[in-house]
């Protein structure tokens, strides 16, 4: 709901000593991009000076602009900056219900000791010391929320109480007046005459500056020229945010296209509009490398274990990351380990269908008269949090959902920031999966642009695998074999790692294995043949791991002979190659001195694909499996 910002906070460090003045010189640090204070870095930007005249005039003031250019960072930062003791309530108008900000309750008179209703007043707004209210996306909010708003915005009042009175020093309302975000608009001229009105873009503030103090170690100038030579439209998509996204993900060794958000489930495309209202040239691929270049860094298509990566990433940097995968892939498990593995107790977890807006906060009446927030008591406490918010795009009501988007965007619950929060992830399904549209809610750009890292999770990127081969032994090896060898790629959709350890336990319940398909209606399963998976199951004389150890003698001639017949090896090769590739790690330890044996039998450059595009697990086998058959 609200978010106070005062000198002391982090980002605010260093004003609290400077003398307050129009004139004050804003603390600065060398950095790559600018060795010496750049012009402009220690004066006012426009929106900063329309701030500061504002206050000074005790105005309204009303700023446009697009999504993603600093207008809230601007706020939080410059007003504690230049008036030091004040305070900036932040309102995300977007996530307001009706009593969120004022509510009627029975109070008892202190004169006559009886029960009377009165309006309370959100704490926030009663601090103490004087403070600027800034109404973040007001064209967002509802009917009820707007008339309230307006109060504010007009006369400084809210119901009953004058904020004047409160320590109020000053009002702002902050909002993009895309259609794209809001179909709001301010008619009504007894509204807009109470106003001072500022449209800005990204040259108004001072995120270059922001940037380059954020990655001191880059020079980052030919990034700014690349990024002011684009169109106007090219520069709307790649915002200041979304750069800073980009650089975040550079910064790390990913892909620089993971910093581009998904709008609707589908990646953000660098392109601008041709002719007839078509798409025109896709410029992502072209932008980012040379973003990179710029840089000094590569710009790789992927990295190995992404997902994992990207959660461990998250953690170390509080960042917020989307995962969007298919069902079943196993995206809730594998976050839930991670968390677990990085700061030793499992994630604040939240399953968004069965979320109400009181699973997460309730406003109470207080014994001073204001209207305080009690949060859910998994966010309370000292000990470090990871915010996994489970089928995101499925939220129960879009009171559920605007609440949590204050705390996606910006670390507080009902202005209260949780302590110690140190990532959040959001889980969530595509649009589409195995051409048919899933019952997911849609987002627009300022929503999607929250999150640091977007990542598109394929099945290969979660080791399901070990997990079923741990639980379920020789079965699951044997129905693995099955999923990689025996089914082409689009049964491997229809077969998730969910769907498969269905089939593994309806096996071991000597249950008809179709009955784990995904059921479609009017008697209709998932187009998968069964029957090679049957006949697997039913006789285990199969060519795995475990086989070829049974015969390694067997095979190891084999291989020698092959080795001799052909520098390419023969068909004996190339089935050990393919059980080599397949093998999950705990196969290949369990029987590495037989991997040792066969593989210096493999020609060179099938031994080299074993360290291609793996997980550092794989990797690491591999290695020690090469040196050991070196030394043999």
């Amino acid at each position: 709901m609200t978010t106070t910002a005062t000198i002391d906070d982090p980002a605010s460090q260093g004003a609290a000593d400077a003398p307050a003045g129009p004139g004050r010189a804003r603390a600065w640090q060398p950095n790559a991009t600018y060795a010496t204070r750049p012009a402009g870095a220690g004066g006012a930007s426009r929106l900063e000076r329309f701030i500061e005249a504002m206050i000074t005039m005790g105005q309204t003031g009303q700023v446009f602009g697009e999504h993603g250019i600093g207008k809230t960072s601007t706020f939080l930062s410059f007003i504690p900056e230049r008036f030091p003791g004040t305070e900036v309530v932040l309102v995300p108008a977007a996530n307001l219900t009706p009593d969120d900000l004022l509510v009627n309750a029975p109070v008892r008179e202190d004169s006559s000791g009886e029960l009377a209703l009165a309006q309370l007043i959100m704490r926030q707004l009663s601090p103490g010391r004087p403070f600027v209210l800034l109404i973040d996306d007001s064209l967002q909010a509802g009917d009820t929320i707007q008339a309230q708003l307006m109060q504010i915005a007009c006369d400084w009042t809210l119901g009953e109480h004058d904020l004047r009175e409160l320590g109020c020093v000053g009002v702002f309302l902050a909002d993009n007046e895309s259609l794209a975000e809001t179909s709001a608009r301010r008619t009504d001229l007894a509204v807009l005459d109470r106003m001072v009105t500022l449209r800005v873009n990204a040259n108004d503030t001072a995120w270059r500056h922001t940037l380059a103090q954020r990655y001191p170690e880059w020079n980052l100038r030919e990034v700014f020229r690349l990024w002011a030579s684009l169109s106007p439209e090219l520069r709307g998509r790649l915002s200041p945010r979304t750069l800073e996204h980009v650089l975040d993900c550079a910064r790390e060794g990913f892909p620089l296209a993971w910093g581009l958000p998904l709008v609707n489930g589908v990646r953000l495309a660098l392109t601008e509009s041709g002719t007839d209202r078509r798409p025109g040239r896709d410029r992502t691929q072209e932008i980012l490398d040379r973003i990179a270049a710029a840089l000094g860094v590569a710009n790789p298509d992927t990295v190995a274990d992404p997902v994992r990566r990207v959660l461990r990433a998250a953690i170390r940097n509080r960042w917020a990351v989307l995962l969007q995968g298919p069902p079943g892939c196993g995206k809730t498990e594998i976050t839930k380990q991670v968390v677990r593995e990085e700061i030793g107790r499992d994630p604040v977890y939240f399953s968004l269908p069965v979320t109400n807006v009181e699973d997460l906060c309730v406003p109470v009446p207080t014994p001073d008269g204001t209207l305080d927030t009690l949060l859910t008591r998994s966010l309370l406490g000292d000990e470090p949090k990871v915010l996994v918010w489970d089928e995101y795009n499925r939220p129960k009501d879009k009171a559920t959902f605007a609440k949590l988007m204050e705390v996606t965007q910006e670390w507080s619950l009902a202005g209260r920031p949780i302590f110690n929060l140190r990532a959040q992830v959001a889980l969530q399904n595509p649009p589409y999966h195995l051409g048919r549209k899933l019952l997911v809610s849609s987002n627009n750009i300022a929503q999607a642009s929250r999150f640091t890292v977007s990542y598109e999770v394929r099945p290969e990127d979660i080791p399901a695998n070990e997990w079923l081969i741990a639980s379920y032994g020789e079965v699951a090896e044997t129905a693995l074999e099955w999923w990689k060898n025996d089914i082409d790629d689009e049964a491997r959709e229809w077969i998730t790692k969910r769907t498969l350890e269905r089939l593994i336990k309806l096996h071991l319940a000597d249950q008809p294995l179709h009955l784990g398909l995904i059921y479609l209606g009017d008697g209709e399963y998932a187009p998968v043949p069964l029957s090679k998976l049957e006949a697997r199951l039913a006789d285990h004389r199969v060519i795995g791991l475990a086989e070829i150890a049974r015969e390694v003698d067997s095979w190891e001639a084999r291989l020698a002979t092959a080795s001799e017949v052909s520098t390419e090896g023969t068909d004996d090769t190339d089935a050990v190659h393919q059980v080599f590739a397949n093998a999950e790690v705990s196969q290949l330890e369990r029987h590495a001195d037989v991997v040792v044996r066969l593989l210096r039998h493999l020609p060179p450059k099938l031994r080299a694909t074993y360290l291609v595009g793996q997980t550092p697990e794989k990797q690491k086998f591999w290695v020690d499996a090469l040196k050991r058959m070196a030394g043999r």
